[in-house]
């Protein structure tokens, strides 16, 4: 099994290259520009949280840069080339850090959760800092001006992170919302509803928005191509978040909101266990991103204020009904919303994968009167026969199959949980974990009620 090992470098002076091994692929991620400037979006973040007041830490800037390694890596092997068994990759990333020593204790936890969530064997070393080339924070002084900021506070566009900022800005929070910028499928649609959100606020209490635009060549790796599953999407998320709140000195809550049903992520049937089931938010992964923080002395604190709420518990609860009216059609929930190119008109949600399907049963618990105003491809899953070997009946059937199980035994839910992921230290709340999956697993079957949905193939099913 060929071995991929992506190793970054500052500078043309750094002359680091790993050791070379039989079996082994190296490639160089280059993190300085031509003018000696962080790339990949770094160092345009700097400057907007300088403008706010804000530096981050040594530590903060290599958890950020470790993140572009874990990007580079995820989304530019793909798994089908780099991998025997057409899904698990051999990874090693070798990151130069401010502090070897700090790193070190912290990779055991690293390659725990790297594996966890994406499925590949990972290894992460560490090196230190150049002496030659841009170090990170020789140009960035530490401000002495105190920050508004209450914590930091995931923004993704979609549907769960316009509840979480509606109610903490509601609440009086103030909070640093940050974002990814990736396609513009989604940054666009991201963009536009944070500034809706935004200028719904009074001036004093505008917030604001850190965006990390980081883009990876698509040709980082010779003769293999790219890889569009991104399991392992979380990690720059959660990563540009703590990267952003190390600049605040003292501790804080960083945020992700996220309905209990996903969070969870129970698969459906038995082609979705592991890996193939995304796990960004599931409670094992929080409990080593905490991990992960207090070891390298980060003082933040990973929490899901949501996680005992299904979707449509969260709208039907969330603290201001009329911005959720007023801003809930602009909000982006679909897992392809690339598929506007394949239909007429401008529809951001395919209607059909399973964040739309979750989508469409939390909006029959608004509490305003009107219908789902979201622009689905397929509008109505009832007008046509989805065929479950294709995409439009896939996830649909999947539902099914799963509420049919647990209408015959109810008693599985208090298994099935468990299938994502160990559970040891949350065994208190497991009983809640339980009844929030019934219950968002019955929201989803009161939309797919009268949905028809088997092979067109001439198979039965």
């Amino acid at each position: 099994m060929t071995k991929y090992v992506i190793f970054g470098r500052l500078g043309p002076a750094d002359a680091f290259r790993p050791p070379r091994a039989v079996d082994t692929v190296a490639t160089t991620l280059d993190l300085l520009d031509a003018a000696g400037s962080l790339r990949f979006g770094v160092d345009r973040a700097l400057k907007h949280l300088a403008g706010w007041h804000l530096t981050p830490t040594a530590v903060g800037i290599d958890l950020i840069t470790l993140a572009a390694h874990v990007h580079a890596a995820d989304t530019r092997l793909n798994r089908v080339q780099a991998s025997q068994d057409g899904w698990t990759r051999e990874i090693s990333i070798v990151v130069p850090v401010s502090d070897v020593a700090v790193w070190d204790r912290a990779t055991a936890v690293l390659e725990r959760m790297l594996r966890f969530l994406t499925g590949d064997l990972w290894a992460v070393r560490f090196r230190p800092l150049p002496r030659s080339g841009r170090p990170p924070l020789s140009r960035q002084p530490r401000s002495r001006t105190r920050h508004p900021f209450t914590g930091v506070s995931l923004f993704s566009g979609g549907l769960d992170s316009l509840i979480g900022a509606v109610d903490e800005l509601h609440a009086g929070g103030f909070p640093l919302f940050v974002s990814h910028g990736g396609e513009g499928g989604v940054s666009a649609p991201q963009g536009r509803l944070f500034r809706e959100l935004a200028a719904r606020q009074a001036d004093h209490a505008r917030p604001v928005r850190l965006r990390l635009a980081m883009t990876i060549p698509s040709n980082l790796v010779a003769g293999i191509g790219g890889e569009n599953s991104t399991r392992g999407r979380s990690f720059l998320f959660f990563a540009a978040a703590a990267f952003a709140g190390s600049a605040f000195a003292r501790p804080f809550d960083l945020r992700v909101p996220e309905n209990g049903l996903i969070f969870l992520n129970v698969p459906l049937d038995v082609t979705r266990l592991g890996s193939n089931s995304t796990r960004t938010t599931h409670p094992f992964y929080i409990h080593r991103w905490n991990e992960l923080l207090a070891t390298v002395g980060i003082r933040g604190r990973v929490v899901n204020p949501y996680w005992d709420r299904t979707k449509g518990e969260m709208v039907d609860r969330c603290a201001d009904p009329a911005a959720l009216e007023a801003l809930a059609p602009l909000s982006l929930s679909c897992a392809h919303p690339s598929t506007r190119r394949w239909y007429a008109g401008d529809h951001a949600h395919c209607g059909y994968c399973l964040p739309c399907i979750i989508r469409r049963a939390s909006l029959l618990r608004t509490p305003w009167d009107g219908r789902d105003e979201t622009g689905y491809a397929l509008d109505d899953l009832t007008s046509e026969v989805l065929d479950t070997t294709k995409a439009k009946g896939r996830q649909v059937r999947g539902f099914q199959y799963a509420i049919a199980r647990l209408r015959e035994r109810p008693e599985l839910a208090e298994t099935w949980v468990y299938k994502p992921g160990p559970l040891l230290e949350d065994a208190a709340i497991v009983p809640d974990l339980v009844g929030v999956y019934r219950r968002g697993m019955a929201e989803v079957a009161e939309v797919l009620e009268d949905v028809e949905a088997r092979p067109l193939d001439g198979r039965d099913g």
